[in-house]
């Protein structure tokens, strides 16, 4: 049989392993975090990056569509990892802007636009698809004001057009009035320089004009007509795409605080609305976890404790009767030590991610950055993944703990890796800027098999190596038999409690985050989100040391798989809250938008259960072991 050469192999071990660190140093890359000057005349870049729509989930990059302007070679601009990951697609485009000075109008370029091309743009318009253009790293806005008119507020990207349904007509929004909001900063160094600028504000005002090839529209009318497209289909158009610019001193807003424009959602009170409710239900179930475990467990565990307790008695009392059963392993073990493995990487991941949003060290400046430290923090997390991983595995006596990592390492992220890659071919055939480029590809694969799956063997190793958990009884070579389960501890009932409840702590924020990840929106309340996962962890541990105590109780000794499907419940109703939204928010009717939104729905309610099954998990076997420590046995 054939084999490389042993240089060969070393070889392409460190091309692997150079390729995944540069990638990861790449999701590092943040922008200037200080201010950017601009001079009188200096010239201003403007940067067009991608269409988004809030009744589909698929983008497209601006310059791919066929009926803009696009200059002759497109200058395309250094992404993270996580801007490739969300379909940003940044370009220089070929508007000129001059600091400090006014343009009234100028013209771009005209544009000869194909039937099919037009029908693409009606198409895209009746969508309300929205374009995002940059200058200094500040997306272009639609402003709006709030109900006492005094406070303004942005919403991110304009529209490419307006569609008037009644007659079926598309109009293309082909000139732009941007108005450049800055700041004076006077040089106080050298008193002789022009002053300079810190720009603090981007609004664009589309407008749909019917206008010559040669000249710009007449802007002094007040209703000028409008610029029809894909209503013509045996026919191209000429339309002429022009623009101006207005640079406007605004001494309201700093520098510092420029985005809170962009991140002032308005919903606060429905934040708090959620935040007091969860409180509440995490009260009530605290309560009843007082009643229950202060109540009756303290009553079983002094009779228990009577020397002078009677055999008859212990016949008749539940789940001390468990002792040499209830740390029996369980079926599938080397499925399930995996599994709460990459749960813990998960919830490691998520909340050092959420944190570091919730101390502003992840501010909305750094595009991408949110999702790329999401995945560095996940590769790095691999050792945890494998520890805990190995040290269950040990518990229920496996011995072949390589075997056991490997699994740990590749099951899961093979799951994921597998489904997104399925999906992306659906999306590349879409032409959507959503699709993962195939060098990124290759680069997410090589840092899975380079950094993440050596590192999950790695904790493996230390995990093995530790002691056993030891268990204060002995387990029984014969297992006990289960009498027939009262009706609220069967499988559907118990899920659907357990599932339920903690449903109900975060279904509201639900909905704010699955608005920013379909519709491209900003979602900057973390502050909220922590306490939210707080009470949900609360709630989680709470509801499921509940059910399995009950479980125990009825002399039911199988609780390992349980507690941990228990744990993760409700990413059943997060998966059906989701088609829900996607049914009554979004307007899809093309299949690929559709898979998309199914499967990475599917994956988001896999992850949330493998995170939260492994905090049920651990919680109640960390319940477990105290109670039967607490209980003489003969």
């Amino acid at each position: 049989m054939f084999r490389w050469p042993p240089w060969v192999a070393r070889m392409w071990s460190l091309v692997v392993l150079v390729l995944s660190l540069g990638q990861l140093a790449g999701s590092f890359y943040v922008p200037s975090v200080g201010p950017q000057y601009f001079t009188q005349g200096q010239s201003v870049p403007l940067y067009v990056n991608k269409v988004t729509s809030d009744q589909t989930p698929l983008p497209y990059a601006y310059y791919d569509l066929e009926f803009v302007c696009r200059p002759d070679q497109l200058k395309r601009v250094w992404l993270n990892l996580g801007e490739v990951l969300r379909g940003d697609r940044i370009t220089e485009s070929n508007y000129q802007l001059t600091a400090g000075e006014n343009q009234t109008c100028e013209v771009l370029c005209t544009k000869v636009i194909q039937p099919d091309d037009a029908l693409q743009a009606k198409e895209l318009i009746k969508k309300n698809y929205q374009a995002e253009w940059i200058v200094d790293n500040l997306p272009g806005a639609t402003t709006y004001r709030v109900r006492d008119h005094s406070v303004k507020t942005y919403e991110p990207g304009f529209p490419l057009g307006f569609y008037n349904k009644f007659t079926d007509v598309a109009y293309l929004h082909n000139h732009v009035a941007l108005h450049i909001l800055y700041e004076p900063v006077p040089d106080t160094q050298h008193p002789g320089t022009p002053s300079r600028m810190s720009i603090v504000g981007f609004e664009v005002y589309p407008l749909s004009v019917q206008n010559n090839q040669v000249g710009c529209p007449n802007l002094t009318v007040e209703s000028p007509p409008r610029q029809p497209i894909g209503n013509v289909v045996d026919r191209e158009i000429a339309v002429t795409y022009s623009y101006s610019v207005t640079w406007v001193q605004d001494t309201t807003v700093s520098w510092r605080n420029r985005w809170d424009r962009y991140l002032s959602m308005g919903y606060t009170s429905v934040h708090w609305y959620s935040i007091v409710n969860s409180v509440f239900v995490s009260i009530l179930l605290a309560g009843i976890v007082a009643v229950i475990m202060l109540r009756v467990l303290n009553r079983d565990l002094a009779m228990y404790s009577e020397e002078d307790l009677r055999e008859d008695q212990l016949e008749t009392i539940g789940w001390k009767l468990l002792h040499g059963d209830v740390f029996r392993p369980p079926s599938l073990g080397g499925l399930l030590a995996p599994l709460l493995g990459n749960g813990v990487q998960l919830l490691f991941m998520a909340g050092t991610t959420t944190l570091l949003a919730a101390l502003g060290i992840l501010s909305p400046s750094y595009r991408g950055g949110l999702l790329s430290v999401a995945l560095v923090l996940y590769v790095l997390m691999g050792i945890t993944s494998g520890y805990w991983s190995a040290r269950m595995y040990k518990v229920w006596r496996g011995t072949a703990w390589l075997k056991n990592a490997l699994i740990t390492g590749f099951l899961v992220p093979g799951i994921f890796f597998i489904a997104v890659a399925g999906v992306n071919l659906f999306i590349w055939s879409s032409n959507s800027s959503s699709a993962i480029p195939f060098g990124t590809f290759f680069v997410l694969s090589a840092t899975w098999f380079g950094i993440s799956a050596p590192l999950v063997v790695l904790g493996a190793f230390f995990g093995n190596r530790q002691e056993t958990i030891s268990h204060p009884v002995r387990t029984n070579q014969i297992p006990r038999q289960i009498p027939p389960q009262p009706w609220y501890l069967r499988a559907p009932i118990s899920l659907f409690i357990t599932g339920a409840v903690p449903f109900g702590v975060i279904f509201v924020e639900m909905f704010f985050m699955l608005k920013s990840i379909w519709q491209d929106k900003y979602y900057y309340m973390f502050g909220f989100m922590v306490l939210v996962g707080l009470i949900l962890i609360i709630t989680v541990i709470e509801i499921t040391v509940v059910i399995i105590y009950f479980q125990l109780c009825s002399e039911n000794h199988r609780w390992w798989w349980r507690s941990f499907i228990f744990g993760g419940s409700s990413a059943i109703f997060i998966f059906l809250y989701s088609m829900f939204y996607f049914f009554t928010r979004l307007s899809v009717t093309h299949f690929v938008p559709a898979l998309a939104f199914t499967v990475y729905s599917l994956l988001a309610a896999f992850a949330y259960f493998l995170c939260f099954g492994s905090v049920a998990f651990f919680s109640t076997y960390w319940f477990i072991r105290k109670i039967f420590q607490a209980v003489k046995l003969d």
